[in-house]
C-alpha cells in the first residue's frame, strides 16, 4: 500500500467521524478548543484502534482464507462504504450537546466499527508491523484533525455537508475494494 493509498483509506474511514462531528458541533453551542481536542482524541484514538484489533484478528485467520482473501476484502469494503452512502440518505441523527465519557464513547465505537473491518483486510495485504504502525497512526491522527476541524464546522454550517461527506467516505471505500480486487485478478498492471 502506498502513502496515497493509506492517506485515502484514511480520510475516507474518518468520514463518519467528520459527520458525526459536525453534527455534535451543530447541537453544541458555546463550542472551545477543548471540545475540538475531546471530539478529536475520541474519534481519533478509535479509529486508531479499532484498524488494530481487526489486523490482530485477520491475522490469525488470514492463512485459512488466503485463496479468497481479496473476495472478503472487496466484499467488507463494499458493504462499508455502500452503508456509508446509505447512511448519507437516511434521517439525520439526533446529537446531545454533552461531552462526557457517557456520551462521546459510544458516538467514537459507532464510527469506528468500519476501521475494524479495514483492519482485517490490512492483514490480508499481509502488510508488516511498521507498515500497520504507519496505517495506523495515519487513520488516527488524520482522524482526530478531521473530527475537530469538523465539530467546528458543524458549528458555523450546521449539516450542509453531512451527507456529501459520508458518500465520499463510502465511494472511496468501495473503489479501494474494487482495486483490490482487480489486483488480484490481474486487472491492473
Amino acid at each position: 500500500m502506498n502513502t496515497f493509498e493509506l492517506i485515502t483509506i484514511a480520510v475516507a474511514l474518518s468520514m463518519d467521524a467528520f459527520a458525526v462531528s459536525m453534527c455534535k458541533g451543530l447541537s453544541s453551542g458555546g463550542l472551545k478548543i477543548k471540545h475540538m481536542l475531546i471530539t478529536g482524541l475520541y474519534f481519533g484514538g478509535f479509529q486508531a484502534l479499532m484498524p488494530s484489533i481487526g489486523y490482530v484478528l485477520g491475522s490469525r485467520f488470514s492463512r485459512l482464507i488466503t485463496n479468497f482473501d481479496h473476495w472478503i476484502a472487496f466484499v467488507l469494503l463494499c458493504i462499508i462504504g455502500i452503508n456509508m452512502i446509505k447512511e448519507a440518505f437516511g434521517a439525520a441523527e439526533e446529537l446531545n450537546d454533552s461531552f462526557s465519557f457517557k456520551v462521546m464513547l459510544p458516538l467514537a465505537i459507532a464510527t469506528s466499527i468500519d476501521a475494524l473491518a479495514v483492519g482485517v483486510n490490512f492483514a490480508f495485504l499481509e502488510l508488516d508491523l511498521a507498515g500497520i504502525a504507519v496505517a495506523v497512526i495515519s487513520i488516527g491522527i488524520i482522524t482526530f484533525f478531521l473530527s475537530a476541524i469538523g465539530i467546528r464546522i458543524g458549528g458555523i454550517f450546521g449539516l450542509k455537508y453531512k451527507a456529501k461527506a459520508e458518500i465520499f467516505g463510502g465511494a472511496v471505500l468501495i473503489i479501494m475494494g474494487c482495486k483490490i480486487l482487480a489486483e488480484h485478478l490481474g486487472l491492473l498492471g
